[in-house]
């Protein structure tokens, strides 16, 4: 099927879909509608009118763009016209957290499949009320049964949302905490040695008498846990 045919019907599905339509349902919505029988449109027929439309979009001209997020392709605003639109709809649609569903949230992004129990060791506190929250919000769900505890607990999971409102497709996608680490220590590195640099600088007997007294040399990868 030619791609020239497809485009427009994939840009009003993406179009008015309240979700992000994956390619298996772009697929299926696009065979139905034009009802073709022998010439199908076929998945890497609509990855690539996707990508089509994604470098049509990208120009200047357009203020939204078509983005991979949620497990599908949605139509969302650019970034430089996020304080434009915030005066039509303000803070009606943000999702507030408390620091207590952050830290819940955030155990149960990393940790998924995960109980309320192993989340409240992590956490050292009860995290009835947190759970709750977060499921009320829909940025998390109950995906089954732990079958070999005591008592069978509820297991949780981030949901479509979740991913959806972070801008990810799957948890996979989330930062490494190792990475994270690895920046702020990378950081702190930069600043003290700005500062040994400012001191050789006023003080250059002190600092080159410091300089042969350290002896230890210690790897930095070793200070970062897995």
């Amino acid at each position: 099927m030619d791609l020239s045919v497809i485009i427009p019907h994939i840009e009003a599905l993406i179009f008015a879909s309240e979700k992000p339509l994956p390619v298996n349902e772009l697929v299926e919505h696009i065979n139905n509608a034009l009802g073709f029988i022998e010439d199908r449109a076929t998945p890497d027929q609509v990855e690539a009118a996707i990508k089509a439309i994604k470098e049509k979009y990208e120009s200047e001209f357009y203020p939204f763009e078509v983005v991979e997020s949620g497990g599908g392709f949605q139509f969302l605003t650019k970034k430089e016209f996020h304080k434009t639109i915030a005066q039509l709809n303000g803070d009606r649609f943000l999702k507030k957290l408390s620091v207590a569903s952050l830290e819940t949230l955030s155990i149960v992004a990393y940790k998924q499949p995960v109980t309320k129990s192993e989340i409240e060791i992590i956490r050292g506190v009860n995290c009835d009320y947190a759970i709750q929250k977060l499921l009320e919000k829909d940025l998390i769900v109950i995906v089954g049964r732990n079958e070999n505890s005591p008592g069978k607990p509820l297991i949780y999971a981030t949901s479509k949302s979740f991913m959806d409102y972070f801008g990810i497709n799957s948890p996979e996608d989330l930062p490494k905490i190792k990475e994270v680490l690895n920046q702020e220590i990378i950081e702190a590195t930069k600043v003290e040695e700005i500062q040994f640099e400012i001191s050789s600088q006023e003080n250059p007997e002190e600092f080159l008498q410091a300089e042969e007294e350290t002896s230890e040399v210690v790897d930095i990868n070793d200070t970062i846990p897995e």
